[in-house]
């Protein structure tokens, strides 16, 4: 039970291994892109790929129907990563050895939707995976395994997603094998990740140069980080933080013909990657050689 290409790998390896995959759930086909065309979700593409049989239910917290159809599987266990759909107790307790979460974070930090993002965002030394024994709360289940992962100052989204993806398929299989002792999860120390929408990119200039660098490397691609020059929405990529003070008000541009470098709370922050709405990405200095942002501008004050 899986939707997005963080869960790809796993079900790959399961196929792989000779585990017997009764069925594939995952999110139900929708319309994606600028062409709106409707999209299969990257684990629908996989398993269509291996011949496996895929459910796509919209729907299953209170679908006594759906709730049927999956006891009926006779399932040893599920193995679900990144669903994007609650389970009601019907389903989670339908398998005989329960539902095992692959999840994105070493648990109990970061529980919830976006613990990928959310790592980077806090400045946390490391992140990780844990194969989760599924309970009805929000990741609070059990723990069967973990493995970390080292982060740095340079770690980004796309990175930690496909080290963790990684680190998923190779611990589900432990857990299918060893079938570890479950141990419960301390309460201290638990934190959320909510999931983000549009505004968690909004750039504020009044936070300091490393937690808006933290922010750009975490949100990057999605939903992505802005702000607002001149009236349009300039998506910023990528960025090198600068700690040293400087005067000028946040958002300010100090240079903006041979780099774009823009006062923060604390610091700077010199912009190296960027793309203006509807154009490709260009790196700073090529945009600037077409489009010069004068110095004294100030980035987000238009409302964008």
């Amino acid at each position: 039970m899986g939707s997005p290409e963080f869960s790809v790998p796993a079900l790959r390896a399961l196929y792989k291994a000779g585990h017997e995959i009764a069925a594939v759930y995952c999110q139900p086909p929708r319309p994606a892109g600028r062409g709106q065309a409707v999209r299969r979700c990257p684990v629908h593409e996989a398993a269509d790929a291996l011949g496996l049989t895929v459910r796509t239910p919209a729907r299953v917290r209170k679908d006594t129907a759906e709730h049927e159809a999956f006891a009926a599987l006779n399932l040893d266990v599920a193995v679900v990563a990144a669903y994007g759909l609650i389970l009601p107790a019907a389903m989670l307790n339908a398998p005989r050895r329960g539902c095992l979460n692959i999840h994105a974070s070493l648990l109990p930090r970061w529980r919830g939707a976006a613990p990928i993002q959310a790592a980077i965002l806090a400045g946390d030394a490391e992140s990780g995976v844990t194969i989760m024994q599924m309970d009805e709360g929000l990741d609070t289940g059990p723990m069967l395994l973990r493995e970390a992962v080292a982060l740095d100052a340079t770690t980004t989204a796309p990175w930690l997603h496909d080290a963790l993806s990684a680190i998923g398929e190779r611990l589900i299989l432990r857990a299918l094998a060893e079938e570890p002792h479950p141990m419960p999860q301390p309460e201290q120390g638990a934190t959320y990740a909510a999931k983000l929408g549009r505004e968690d990119g909004r750039l504020d200039w009044t936070q300091p140069a490393t937690a808006l660098d933290r922010r750009i490397r975490a949100l990057n691609p999605w939903p992505g980080t802005f702000t607002g020059l001149d009236g349009a929405l300039l998506k910023i990529l990528a960025a090198t933080p600068d700690p040293t003070p400087t005067t000028a008000a946040p958002g300010t541009v100090l240079t903006g013909s041979t780099g774009l470098r823009v006062a923060t709370g604390a610091g700077s922050l010199t912009i190296t990657q960027l793309q203006l709405a509807g154009r490709a990405p260009q790196h700073a200095d090529a945009y600037l050689r077409g489009r010069p942002i004068p110095p004294h501008t100030i980035l987000g004050a238009t409302g964008v």
